[in-house]
């Protein structure tokens, strides 16, 4: 497992992910979803790269329904990134690596000229 990476439920979504001091990239699975399977390993490396930049966090939607509800999160595997407590940007589906770090890195960029 990796520690870089944060395994959220309902009940700590609020406090990991809405009032965290950094971006953070959510990655809403199931452990039956084949796309999420392979996302999976791409969110782990993200969170190694990314550590002290951006939080990186799971929430298995089979366990916890009131955040992606909350969200319309409709498909998984979803990759929400939120700032400031609020949704700004996602992918749905099994997006590659390069498209994941440039969502990030933009968001980041944006981050440091605000």
């Amino acid at each position: 497992m990796n520690e870089n990476v944060i395994h959220a439920t309902d009940g700590t979504f609020e406090k990991e992910v809405l009032k965290a001091s950094v971006p953070v990239l959510v990655d809403f699975w199931a452990p039956w979803c084949g796309p999420c399977r392979m996302v999976g390993p791409i969110v782990d490396e993200l969170a190694i790269e990314y550590a002290g930049k951006v939080k990186i966090v799971k929430l298995n939607t089979d366990e916890n329904s009131e955040a992606p509800a909350t969200y319309g999160i409709r498909g998984i595997p979803t990759l929400g990134i939120f700032k400031g407590g609020q949704l700004v940007d996602g992918i749905v589906g099994a997006a590659p690596k390069s498209m994941l770090k440039a969502k990030l890195d933009q968001h980041l960029a944006a981050q440091v000229v605000a």
